[in-house]
C-alpha cells in the first residue's frame, strides 16, 4: 500500500508530463490501445466519480452567487457555440463525418478536469470548476436535443436513448461521490486527496491510450484524412477558445481566459463512453483525435497565458 501511496502522490505531481505522453503511447502501441479501449465506459465513470469525489460543493455553491454569469457562460457553452458551430461549418460546406463531428463536438459539456488544466496554465480553476460541473449535469438535457433534433446529426440513437446514456453515465459517479462523502469523514477524505488526484492521472492515462485504438491503422491508411481531422479538432478547440475569451471579456480579462480555456476544453469521453458501435467511425475518430489539442494545451498554452500575465493582461 506505501509503494502504491507514493506512486499515486508522484502520478498527481507529473500528470502534465503524463497526460501528454499517454495519447503517444496510444498511437504506438496498438495492441493496448486495443486492450484499454473496451474499458473506456468503466473507466469514464470511475473518473467522473473521483473528480467529483474531489469537488468541494460548498464552494461551488458558493460561486453560485452569480446566477447570471454562470447562466450566461453555461448558455453560450452548451447553446450557443453548437449553432455558431452549424453555421460555420455550413458556410464553409464541411459535409459529412466531419463537419458533424466538429457539432457535437460543439455541443459537449466543459471537460471534468477542466480546473486542473486551468491551474496548469496558471489560470483561475474556479470558474473552471463551477461551469465544468454545471454543464456536466446539464448535457444529457441539452446535447441531445441539439445534435439529433435541431441540427439533424444521425448518430444511431435515439434523442432519449442518448438522453439517457449521459444521464446515467454523469448521474450515477456523482450518486456514488455523494454516499462516499457522507460515509466517509471529510479528514479522511482530505487525507487521501493526493491519492486521488493521482487516480484521476491514471485513469486519464489509461483514457488517453484506449481512445487511440484504431488511430495508428487509420494514420498509416488514409494519412491525409487523419491529418485533416487533427488540424480541424485544433481550429475547433482553439478557435472556441479564443471566440469565447473575446465574448467574456467585458467580465475581466482573467475570468475570459479561464472561460476560453474550458469552452475549448470540451468532454468528449462522454460521447465515447455512450455513442453505440453504429455511430459512424469517422465520427468517433474525431472525437479522439479531439484529445490531442486538449492533453496537450498546457504545453501549448502555458507560454501564451505567459506572456499575457507578464504584460498584465490577465487580471
Amino acid at each position: 500500500m506505501a509503494v502504491l501511496k507514493i506512486f499515486l502522490e508522484w502520478a498527481a505531481r507529473h500528470g502534465g508530463l503524463l497526460l501528454a505522453g499517454c495519447i503517444f503511447v496510444g498511437v504506438a502501441a496498438p495492441p493496448l490501445a486495443a486492450v484499454l479501449r473496451e474499458t473506456l465506459t468503466v473507466t469514464v465513470a470511475s473518473l467522473m466519480t473521483l473528480v467529483m469525489l474531489r469537488i468541494d460543493l460548498a464552494k461551488v455553491l458558493g460561486y453560485l452567487r452569480r446566477p447570471l454569469l454562470i447562466g450566461a457562460l453555461l448558455a453560450w457553452i452548451l447553446l450557443v457555440c453548437p449553432l455558431i458551430a452549424y453555421a460555420l461549418v455550413r458556410a464553409v460546406g464541411l459535409d459529412g463525418p466531419l463537419g458533424a463531428a466538429v457539432v457535437i463536438m460543439a455541443t459537449g459539456c466543459a471537460a471534468t478536469s477542466s480546473p486542473a488544466f486551468a491551474r496548469l496554465v496558471g489560470l483561475d480553476a474556479s470558474i473552471s470548476l463551477v461551469v465544468a460541473v454545471l454543464s456536466t449535469l446539464l448535457v444529457p438535457f441539452t446535447a441531445p436535443p441539439l445534435a439529433l433534433g435541431l441540427l439533424g446529426i444521425d448518430l444511431a440513437i435515439s434523442i432519449g436513448g442518448l438522453m439517457a446514456r449521459l444521464a446515467l453515465i454523469v448521474g450515477v459517479p456523482l450518486l456514488v461521490a455523494l454516499a462516499i462523502r457522507r460515509l466517509v469523514p471529510p479528514d479522511r477524505l482530505a487525507a487521501w486527496s493526493g491519492r486521488v488526484d493521482g487516480s484521476i492521472v491514471m485513469l486519464l492515462v489509461i483514457y488517453g491510450i484506449g481512445v487511440m485504438d484504431g488511430m495508428q491503422a487509420k494514420l498509416l491508411a488514409e494519412p491525409a484524412w487523419i491529418a485533416a481531422g487533427l488540424v480541424l479538432a485544433f481550429v475547433a478547440n482553439f478557435g472556441l477558445n479564443a471566440l469565447t475569451a473575446l465574448v467574456m471579456l467585458p467580465a475581466g480579462r482573467g475570468l475570459a481566459l479561464a472561460s476560453g480555456l474550458l469552452s475549448g476544453n470540451r468532454n468528449m469521453a462522454l460521447y465515447l463512453a455512450v455513442l453505440p458501435a453504429a455511430t459512424d467511425s469517422r465520427i468517433l475518430l474525431f472525437f479522439a483525435l479531439c484529445q490531442f489539442p486538449l492533453f496537450l494545451s498546457p504545453f501549448l498554452l502555458r507560454p501564451v497565458y505567459d506572456r499575457l500575465r507578464a504584460a498584465g493582461l490577465t487580471s
